[in-house]
């Protein structure tokens, strides 16, 4: 469990995060909820310890991260994982050599034999076993996205970070994402915090879901409740979509009728 209690953060005099104060759940997808500028990166940030929050702790399972000794901070560094927005892989090395790397970086007790073994079964897990002498150039964006997991639970990670994990991907793609990063958490009983916009991410896999608007949170919950809200910023964000306006109409006469666009045409 991750706990964040009253963080604040500005930037010349302009405050982007006012007092943030949440939970982020074990073995549940955690989502982090809000428009462009709301202030979701800079808060994962702070919690990963790229940026220091102004006012305000962070702890990690009862062990305060924020202004705590080197060693101690070092120490909960070395349980995180990393999904990045661009999956920013090496472009010069192999997919297994990228899922290596922070093995190599963070395990120095590990044997070759052994970190190549870890890296064999990460790749099988993501369901890339037989691409591991190929370059990033050589797969596609989906298959990127899936060595960015692979790699970021290489060292058995307890707390696993995504930030926009289906940017740039087609929408068949991206519940396959979804549901991979789904089906990790709940097998290794992982923190799982994913920075999103997408409507369609909330209803797959929203467990646990924190919406923040302009710097603030305004509303957390789950995706069973999100439909249902009366926040009057949560619900002009939500219910931009077609899709989820559908959903709400099929939710709200409990049955299966098609869902249909504003038009009335199927979709």
């Amino acid at each position: 469990m991750i706990e964040v209690s009253n963080v604040q953060k500005a930037f010349d005099g302009n405050p982007v995060l006012k007092g943030i104060n949440c939970t982020f759940e074990t073995g549940k997808c955690n989502l982090l909820l809000g428009g462009s500028g709301t202030g979701k990166s800079v808060l994962l940030q702070c919690i990963v310890g790229l940026m220091k929050p102004d006012i305000g702790s962070i702890t990690f399972d009862g062990t305060v991260y924020t202004n705590n000794k080197v060693g101690i901070r070092q120490e909960i560094r070395r349980k995180i994982g990393m999904l990045f927005q661009g999956s920013a892989l090496f472009d010069s090395m192999t997919v297994a050599e990228n899922v290596a790397f922070p093995l190599q970086m963070l395990t120095p007790e590990m044997s070759a034999e052994e970190r190549r073994d870890r890296v064999e079964f990460c790749l099988k897990r993501v369901g890339l076993e037989n691409a591991g002498t190929k370059m990033p150039a050589e797969v596609s964006g989906g298959m990127k996205k899936r060595v960015g997991i692979a790699r970021a639970i290489a060292p058995q990670c307890t707390y696993l970070f995504c930030d926009e994990p289906n940017s740039g991907l087609d929408p068949a793609t991206s519940i396959k994402i979804d549901n991979l990063i789904h089906e990790i958490t709940h097998e290794y009983n992982i923190t799982t915090v994913i920075v999103t916009h997408d409507m369609n991410s909330v209803i797959e896999i929203g467990e646990h879901i924190i919406f923040l608007y302009e710097g603030q949170k305004l509303w957390d919950g789950t995706k069973d409740e999100i439909l249902n809200v009366e926040v009057p910023e949560l619900k002009e964000f939500i219910f931009s979509s077609s899709l989820v306006r559908a959903a709400k109409r099929v939710d709200d006469e409990g049955g299966l009728a098609a869902i249909t666009d504003e038009q009335g045409a199927n979709i």
